[in-house]
């Protein structure tokens, strides 16, 4: 059954039987979407307000603890889930009529302006400044903008294609982990060479320089490999939603318990998908944090298996809720921020930033580092913070700052049809 869906091309030449299994909008999705960005308000808002925010990795087990530990690993969920999801709305797309060349055209116009954005509007959120000479830095808005543009290429292959040339990239890429590109030392200093600065583009992390003197540059925090894969992936996650409505809980929850079990068993093995080895510790709860403690930049294979296994356990979950037909208060909640993701993540970010200033701004402590780009802030000064539980006070306040112009948002894009509301 699986394998029918997944030989399935959607094209322009749907017809009303194949068009009508997708609704026009997937609730259970939207309320993962939401679920995520819920979540990574509150990784923001620990960048912003905790003591320990900018003096060391929260899973640097060395320093952490379980709480702080566990607050950050949470939040692994949400890039992940957002590039898949995106692969996976491009197809629903499909199922809803858009023809292949509409589509294609539309991932890489919406490409395209993601880019923009990352490197304006979400470089002035998370810095309260904006300098020529560091653009800022490349995060999951610039890879699902370059992803959505590769996938404009890709949507014209089956797409059993298209999700095997993912899962490949996802499986393969911890392969070439030894291969490194040597890091570039900054402005004065000789650009990389053509294959280094590629290197850095594709699959590490690190400073890139955009001109023949070093400026301006980037730091590039999500390398295309293997995030382009995992937005291919969910693009042919996205045939499931061709099946019965009763059938896709069972599939999805399956596939994600697959996920679940391969990071158990490779990460219990600790022979391969991870270039970190877990190891004991000297207590049994930060051994256990150890085996859990997988690589984000890039994704490491058992990253990609433990979140995105999770976040479609989650799915389903939310697709037997939503069959039921009895929805929350909590439920709606989050279905209006998924239908309104990228309004939603561009405001957040001014919001947990503000919130981080006034409240250093109130207590009389520096606020110097918060009027900077990460990368380039000052060192912040020892003490300066808030401990753990006042970040999920600014959390909750946050939330309900974001929670009225998403609102509104929602209801306008609910009631009008411009096309730019469907690039917000």
């Amino acid at each position: 059954m699986t394998a029918a869906v997944l030989d399935s091309q959607p094209s322009g030449t749907t017809t009303p039987a194949f068009a009508s299994v997708a609704p026009k909008r997937v609730d259970a999705v939207d309320m993962l979407r939401g679920l995520v960005m819920i979540l990574m308000m509150l990784d923001h808002t620990r960048d912003f307000t905790h003591a320990a925010g900018f003096l060391y990795d929260p899973s640097n087990l060395e320093h952490t603890t379980v709480p702080i530990f566990l607050t950050r690993w949470v939040t692994h969920l949400c890039a992940p889930a957002f590039v898949f999801l995106a692969g996976t709305g491009a197809y629903l797309q499909a199922l809803r009529g858009k023809s292949q060349r509409e589509l294609s055209w539309f991932l890489v116009t919406r490409g395209i302006w993601l880019i923009v954005l990352e490197f304006t509007v979400v470089t002035l959120g998370i810095g309260f400044s904006w300098d020529p000479a560091f653009l800022g830095m490349a995060q999951v808005i610039w890879v699902i903008g370059v992803s959505m543009i590769v996938l404009a290429a890709l949507i014209w292959l089956p797409t059993f294609v298209v999700g095997g040339l993912g899962v490949a990239m996802i499986v393969g890429h911890n392969a070439f982990d030894a291969v490194r590109a040597a890091p570039w030392g900054g402005p004065g200093t000789p650009v990389p060479s053509a294959g280094a600065w590629i290197g850095t583009l594709l699959h590490q992390p690190g400073m890139l320089p955009l001109a023949a003197d070093g400026t301006p540059m980037v730091f590039n925090l999500y390398p295309l490999i293997p995030w382009v894969g995992v937005m291919m992936a969910g693009y042919a996650f996205g045939a499931v939603y061709r099946l019965p409505a009763a059938q896709r809980p069972l599939w999805i929850g399956r596939i994600g318990a697959t996920l679940v079990a391969v990071f158990l068993v490779l990460r219990a093995m600790n022979v391969y998908g991870d270039p970190t080895a877990w190891s004991a510790q000297k207590t049994g709860a930060l051994t256990v944090l150890s085996f859990f403690k997988v690589e984000k930049y890039p994704p490491s294979l058992l990253f990609l298996c433990i979140m995105l296994g999770i976040s479609l356990l989650l799915l389903a979950w939310f697709e037997r809720r939503s069959q039921a037909g009895k929805q929350t208060v909590v439920d709606r909640v989050l279905i209006m921020f998924g239908r309104v993701p990228l309004f939603f993540y561009l405001l957040q970010w001014p919001i947990t930033h503000g919130i981080g200033l006034l409240a250093l701004m109130a207590t009389g402590q520096d606020f110097t580092r918060l009027l900077h780009q990460p990368i380039l802030a000052p060192p912040t000064p020892p003490g300066t913070g808030f401990s753990l539980g006042m970040v999920y006070v600014f959390w909750v306040v946050g939330m309900v700052v974001a929670y009225f112009p998403c609102r509104w948002f929602a209801k306008v894009k609910a009631k009008r049809r411009d096309w730019w509301l469907s690039y917000l």
